[in-house]
Formats: C-alpha cells, structure tokens, sequence
C-alpha cells in the first residue's frame, strides 16, 4: 500500500512539471524512492498507474459533485467540479487529453452509476437516471476537456455556469421534454 502511494505522488508530482507522455517509469520509481523493479509488481504500465490515479481522483470529484441534480445545489456543486479540476489542471489536462481520456470517461461513468445504484429517480429529475447519468457525464467530460485543451481564458466560476446552464439545467427542469 506504501510504495502504491509514493507511485501515485510521484506521477501527480512529475504530471506537475511535464506531460504524461514525458514521463518515464524510471522517473516516477526514482521520485518514489523505490526500486525499479517494485514498480512491476503494483502497475504493468505507468498507462496502469495512471488509471489507478483517475480512479481516485474521479472518486473524490465524484463526492463533490453527488448533489448536482439537486435544484438547490446544481450551481455549488458544478463550482466545487470546476475548481477541483482547475486547483489540479495539470493531471486533468493528462487525464481528459492524453491517451487515457476514453479509460476516463468509463472509469467516471462506471463510478457515477455505482454511486447512484441504490437513489431513486428525483422527481425533479425529466429521464431515467441511468440515461442522466450517462448523458451528464459524457458533456461534463466534453465539457472540461473542451476547458482545459482550448478555453484558457475562462475561469472556473465562468464554466460552472457553463456546465449548470449547459449540462445540469438542461437535465434537470421539468420543461426540457416540452
């Protein structure tokens, strides 16, 4: 469990200061301080390791964003999203960009449904929530990716709206199916 840790500080640390493709399993074992060979017992790949990351990391996003069907929340959650991803924009940059954005995206999509598995349909809610759920994630990963590869210059608040306006609203208002 030690030496999975110091794998996974040492990638979000080099993810920091270089691309993905960049990085070396060398590297990451140097900055880990463990051995080479270690490495190979806990990934195959740094492709591996990276996916045990994301699935981390989209754990923690995923509990930031649980009550964004709420009506009351939509907006506060779409902000804690925004600004997760913006505090850690260099991983998501490598998750949602690089060769591991379609793991991403079933990795986040297979955590959503197992996270929702046992909520009823909200009466706010227009669809099934298999189908929001499955919808709401794909435009939220567009959504980001799009943020993060071409839409610099707009700030966290600024895609928060995006994304309630967007995404979450659009899923939510009893008037979508009208």
């Amino acid at each position: 469990l030690r030496s999975r840790r110091a794998l996974a500080t040492a990638l979000l640390e080099l993810i920091e200061e270089k691309s993905f493709d960049e990085i070396t399993i060398r590297e990451i074992t140097s900055r880990a301080k463990i051995g080479y060979a270690t490495f190979f017992r806990h990934f195959q790949t740094k492709q591996e390791l990276l996916g045990a990351v994301a699935y981390e990391e989209i754990t923690d996003l995923l509990t930031l964003t649980v009550p964004i069907v709420s009506e009351e929340s939509s907006r506060q959650s779409c902000l804690a999203l925004c600004e997760y991803v913006d505090r850690h924009r260099a991983l998501w940059q490598a998750l949602l960009t690089g060769g591991a954005a379609g793991m991403v995206r079933d990795t986040f999509l297979a955590q959503a449904k197992r996270i929702t598995a046992d909520t009823e349909t909200p009466a706010s809610l227009p669809f099934p929530l298999t189908l929001s759920i499955r919808y709401g994630t794909a435009a939220t990963i567009d959504l980001l990716t799009w943020w993060l590869s071409e839409g610099r210059d707009y700030s966290a608040d600024e895609m928060a709206s995006f994304l309630d306006t967007l995404v979450i609203g659009p899923l939510t208002s009893h008037d979508a199916r009208k």
